[in-house]
């Protein structure tokens, strides 16, 4: 289960929004208690992807590196990727799933025409993604 701040989601939505028609991506910060990956912030990280940013993203392992070094300096630690589909549906592509770690929330934004349209998260359950539940909150 993800449970993710408002503030955090609609940072994410706005995101998606202005990075459209591209995909726009990030990692999603927090910390894991039992079975709960609690996103308390979102660190936004360019699309590094040189030739298909209209529908793959690639996160520079320099930015993961960035990234994690930030939320260790915040006592917070990776515990999710977020990135968007413009045009197409909020579930995960075959290229989406050869990419994906387990252990990890994988929020994906289905953008319509520069708008957010919904959201969903993922977990790599085995070699298949399966949708977890999401909880929004202050």
């Amino acid at each position: 289960m993800l449970v993710i701040k408002r503030d955090v989601i609609e940072k994410i939505k706005e995101q998606a929004e202005r990075d459209y028609p591209y995909e726009t991506c990030g990692l999603l910060l927090g910390r894991t208690e039992g079975n709960k990956r609690i996103a308390l912030e979102a660190f936004e990280t360019p699309n590094a992807n040189p030739d298909r940013k209209h529908d793959r993203y690639e996160i520079a392992p320099k930015d993961y590196m960035r990234a994690e070094d930030y939320a260790i300096s915040k006592g917070l630690e990776i515990i999710g990727v977020y990135h968007s589909h413009p045009d197409h549906p909020d579930r995960p592509s075959e290229f989406d799933r050869q990419r994906a770690f387990p252990d990890l929330s994988y929020i994906i934004l289905s953008v319509q025409k520069g708008k957010v349209s919904s959201y969903r998260s993922w977990e790599l359950i085995g070699d298949k993604f399966e949708e977890e539940e999401v909880e929004v909150i202050e």
